[in-house]
């Protein structure tokens, strides 16, 4: 069997919608499909949480109308005045406006987790629905009870032997040749919703092809597969058609937003292959990531990481960075959740390099009370695998670098946004 998970650009749209059926339609084998929710549905759904966790009921329900609507108009372009996509979609918005109506915004990352997790439902209902109707017969799974998690809200850690014995006694292929359920969620041994982390439906795709042991697992995307840099920020991009899955971790590490970071390990653990393919062109070939390949990385790779934070800590009394002190900064930054993309120290001071999220403030507040803390916002990081001096200087040309690393392999600047 194989597993393909579509992004919420494959879903955008009643097009894109109809373009899965194509690519579905293709498919002999059984089939596993995990779908994200459509286009900036997540970024919708995050802004009707704001508006609840602030008790303004009305706001939320303004911003979930238009949640509504869109859905709705691609609805309509599917299915015409046939009430088959309607009646997928009511149930949902039901439940959300109920949950608003009666809940009580008291913890931002729970209720993260209930109210933005409808957006894969809503997607993975039309999909099904839409499927149905063009004669791909198949079944629709609630991933909220077979992922199952741990209670780490925003950024669950999934169960795999637990979720496995919940997985195969519905996904046996017995009554369908395709299963469709939803990425990014799961849910506690409670019950509760739980989503494993922004972008994290290739994470759900991977945990799927290893627990019903794929022979491949495919992301559709809407690029020609992986590239050597993002298009949209550097010219002349070259595709690169295979990466082992050594490069493809640390190439996600740096930021390359091409991969979850935590997709890897539940495919290398089986040496599942897993293919980035285009979504708007299927025959071509794509990229694939594997244990070994014929032609190694030869070309350089620019990741660039966006809307970073400089943090640099020194102790208070300008003693030496002691191994207490690197214990008690770091079990502060791993407690409010940031995500550390580089570190340096000297004698007193040490240095990091996080991504600048909601909990960053407490983080910086906490540090305060045994460190002296100065950061810097606003800032990118640049990571560049393959470099050469040429290649570093024409890249950082008039930039204002705060840090910067060098290794025998990869170079890393720290800069002030353009």
């Amino acid at each position: 069997m194989k597993v393909y998970k579509f992004g919420g650009a494959s879903v955008r749209s009643a097009e894109g919608i109809r373009n899965i059926v194509s690519i579905v339609s293709r498919v002999n084998e059984p089939l596993f499909m995990v779908v994200s929710a459509m286009g900036k549905t997540t970024n919708a759904m995050e802004e009707v949480l704001e508006h609840f966790m602030k008790a303004n009921r009305e706001a939320a329900f303004e911003k979930l109308a238009e949640v509504e609507t869109y859905h709705a108009g691609i609805v309509q372009e599917l299915f015409g005045d046939s009430p088959e996509g309607q009646q997928a979609m009511k149930p949902l918005f039901d439940e959300i406006k109920a949950a608003i109506t009666n809940g009580v915004g008291d913890d931002y990352d729970r209720w993260y987790d209930r109210l933005v997790s409808y957006g894969e439902l809503f997607s993975t209902k039309v999909v099904s629905a839409y499927l149905q109707k063009t004669g791909v017969d198949n079944r629709w799974l609630d991933m909220r009870g077979l992922i199952v998690t741990d209670s780490n809200f925003r950024e669950a850690n999934v169960k795999m032997e637990e979720s496995q014995k919940q997985l195969m006694k519905v996904a046996d292929f017995s009554d369908a040749k395709v299963y469709i359920g939803q990425g990014f969620i799961g849910a506690n041994i409670k019950g509760d919703p739980t989503t494993l982390g922004r972008e994290g439906s290739d994470y759900t795709a991977a945990v799927v092809g290893n627990l019903l042991d794929a022979e491949s697992v495919s992301i559709w995307k809407d690029v020609p597969g992986i590239l050597n840099a993002d298009p949209r920020i550097f010219k002349d991009t070259v595709h690169i058609p295979e990466l082992t899955y050594l490069d493809a971790v640390e190439l996600a590490y740096s930021g390359a937003q091409i991969i979850h970071p935590k997709t890897i390990k539940p495919l290398e653990n089986k040496n599942i292959p897993l293919y980035v393919r285009p979504f708007g062109s299927p025959d071509e070939a794509g990229s694939v990531i594997k244990a070994e390949v014929q032609n190694p990385v030869d070309v350089p790779v620019y990741i660039l990481r966006k809307n970073q934070v400089l943090v640099t800590i020194r102790p208070r009394d300008f003693s030496f960075v002691l191994e207490e002190s690197l214990s008690k900064a770091f079990t502060v930054m791993s407690k409010h959740r940031l995500k550390i993309s580089l570190i340096q120290s000297s004698a007193i001071s040490i240095s990091v390099c996080v991504d600048n999220n909601r909990y960053l403030a407490g983080a910086l507040d906490e540090l305060g009370n045994d460190f002296k803390v100065n950061y810097n916002e606003k800032l990118e990081l640049l990571t560049i695998r393959s470099v050469n001096d040429k290649m570093a200087d024409e890249t950082t040309a008039g930039r204002t670098i705060l840090l910067s690393q060098r290794t025998r392999r990869s170079a890393r600047f720290l800069m002030k946004e353009e």
